[in-house]
């Protein structure tokens, strides 16, 4: 499909990048969604919850969301869909991945980019339910490009799954580690890697033939904890094999699910290459939106109704 002009305007205090990023990501409150936890099992031992809000009466369709790096179930970015779609008839399960949900997950291995599997567990136990006859999924950064990625790798996808929102989405991972290493982006990184290497620190207790002190300390960027834990806890050789393998990138010709990309122009965790123009035009499943404005998930609208929370229910209801 051509890209699609956006119409989306902010107002005028929200069209700086890092107001409208800072703002969405600390100061905005979504009220009145109740959640309710449940607690699946995967394969290898692991688990993950999953955070279920419902429309006022009972629905055959579903939204998963899938938040960002160390996000959780809670982020109003999670939650303010979450509360659209409910209020629209529509139930929502927001996935927390493994080791966000506030509960260590008990194996080595965490949650990355790529981590299209666990997705497919989600699915997979929706569709035990058999209750839904329309899934959606609506993916946040990391969670884009996972939603994107699992729709690309596979030849064939559920019948149930009708469409993927794909939200700020970093298709090149190496692009987008370049740009969140960039001495513009210095405050996200510093506040990410610290958040990663809380959450690892007590893997050096639980499993000291895999993760060393040494090691541990080494980690002094983004880039160094994809080198030392993220590609090597997930089977990869090294940082660049795991943004390589990982990116969704390379999958986006072959998505047949109607999916669209919102990627903000003045988003800056994204590099040129995280906007996929010529794929969107080449394949009719794909559509990109490229706002001038919006941040890293900032697309700050009125009513506490986000642009990409009303853009993403328009789009299920047009497909």
């Amino acid at each position: 499909m051509p890209v699609i002009e956006s119409n989306y305007k902010p107002p005028f205090w929200a069209k700086k990048s890092f107001v409208s990023t800072v703002f969405s990501g600390l100061a905005r409150q979504v009220k009145g969604l109740e959640q309710t936890r449940e607690r699946i099992d995967l394969t290898d031992g692991d688990f993950l919850d999953l955070d279920w809000s419902y429309a006022n009466k009972p629905s055959n369709r579903v939204i998963i969301l899938l938040h960002g790096l160390e996000g959780h179930a809670q982020r109003p970015y999670v939650t303010g869909p979450a509360k659209l779609f409910n209020d629209n008839d529509v139930d929502a399960c927001a996935v927390n991945f493994r080791g966000c949900s506030g509960e260590p997950n008990k194996l080595y291995r965490s949650y990355h980019s790529g981590a299209t599997e666990d997705l497919e567990a989600v699915i997979n136990h929706i569709l035990s339910l058999n209750r839904y006859q329309s899934i959606y999924i609506k993916g946040i950064s990391l969670g884009a490009n996972m939603a994107l990625k699992y729709a690309g790798e596979r030849e064939k996808t559920p019948k149930e799954l009708k469409a993927i929102i794909a939200v700020s989405a970093p298709c090149d991972l190496k692009g987008s580690c370049d740009e969140l290493l960039s001495l513009k982006n210095k405050h996200y990184a510093i506040r990410f890697l610290d958040h990663l290497k809380k959450k690892l620190k007590p893997k050096l207790n639980q499993f000291p033939e895999r993760l060393s002190v040494t090691d541990f300390n080494s980690i002094k960027s983004l880039i160094d904890f994809d080198h030392v834990y993220t590609s090597k806890a997930h089977g990869f050789v090294d940082a660049f094999d795991y943004y390589n393998k990982a990116s969704s990138a390379q999958f986006l010709s072959n998505i047949k699910v109607p999916s669209l990309v919102l990627n903000a122009l003045n988003d800056s965790f994204l590099s040129p290459e995280c906007y996929p123009v010529k794929e969107a035009k080449q394949n009719p499943n794909l559509y990109l939106e490229m706002p001038k404005y919006g941040g890293h998930v900032g697309f700050i609208d009125k009513n506490n109704i986000y642009y990409n929370e009303q853009r993403a229910l328009d789009f299920v209801n047009e497909t």
